[in-house]
């Protein structure tokens, strides 16, 4: 048996949306987990089996004590760019592979072409990744189902209408289960090194036909109402930066009139279909009716 398999797999992010999802697969499969947290008492929502090491990606050096041992790291980026190739650099002194969660920033569909400064900076840390020789894999979601619940579930709890910018853009949610299961299977099985694999659902959707699928899994008729971009930038005020909204924007209005891009990699890698965004909307029904129940 490789050495990847029997060594234990870091997780930053670890109490992210992915990154949580990550450690339950991983521990599934049998593999030994060390997640690293930026506050130690976040390990109380973590399965008791897991090693928590408080570390700070803007501070490398307090990455050592959990990569001591490590076979292989789930890199997720949370932190401003400015240490980003001395953590590539801190991971390569320690393990051997390397699974990355990007963007599909060089995925030639419109959508995904608009000037993005997380694009920027992923594509940065995938040539520090390229330049360490480590064996890599980089993970390339599209748009996560799981934006709805930011975007929409505060109207829809409220009863209310929803309304927003480009309803005829088109995607295909992908379901942060399928991108963590891809991330796990990724981490501790051969034959994906090198691999760079653009994650999406199996289905091009509307904005608007999203909000419909929503209220199809509830029950009930949800009203959509287009707003206009300059709406949007003034209902984004002070919750996201204006340069996210604007690239938001952009990507959404690139989007209008094409079917989204889809690909088969969930499926190529997992065998098993990827989650339409109908099941995705009936498993988190309750986190539209009820309030946030964390995902």
């Amino acid at each position: 048996m490789d050495q990847i398999h029997l060594s234990p797999v870091l997780v930053t992010g670890a109490t992210g949306r992915v990154g949580r999802v990550v450690i339950d697969r991983l521990l599934d499969a049998g593999v030994p987990v060390r997640a690293l947290t930026h506050r130690s008492e976040a390990a109380a929502t973590l399965p008791a089996e897991v090693e928590v090491f408080t570390g700070d990606l803007t501070v490398p050096q307090t990455l050592a004590p959990a990569l001591n041992g490590a076979g292989a790291v789930f890199l997720v980026w949370t932190a401003p760019p400015q240490t980003a190739q001395a953590v590539v650099e801190q991971l390569a002194a320690h393990v051997r592979r390397i699974v990355f969660l990007s963007s599909p920033h060089q995925t030639p569909h419109p959508f995904f072409q608009q000037p993005n400064s997380m694009a920027m900076l992923h594509a940065d840390i995938e040539r520090h990744i390229a330049a360490t020789g480590l064996e890599s894999t980089i993970i390339r979601p599209g748009m996560f189902a799981s934006n709805s619940l930011a975007w929409w579930a505060p109207a829809i709890r409220a009863g209310e209408v929803v309304r927003w910018p480009y309803g005829a853009a088109a995607s295909a949610p992908v379901d942060d289960r399928d991108v963590a299961a891809v991330a796990a299977r990724t981490l501790h099985q051969d034959g994906h090194v090198g691999g760079d694999y653009v994650l999406t659902g199996p289905e091009s959707l509307t904005q608007a036909a999203q909000v419909g699928v929503i209220g199809d899994a509830l029950g009930r008729r949800i009203a959509f109402e287009e707003m206009t971009p300059d709406e949007f930038r003034s209902l984004s005020e002070g919750s996201v930066p204006s340069s996210v909204a604007d690239m938001l924007l952009a990507a959404w209005s690139a989007a209008v009139g094409q079917p989204a891009y889809i690909t088969t990699a969930v499926a190529d890698i997992l065998g098993t279909p990827p989650r339409t965004f109908h099941q995705w909307a009936a498993d988190h029904a309750t986190e539209f009716t009820e309030g946030p129940q964390g995902s």
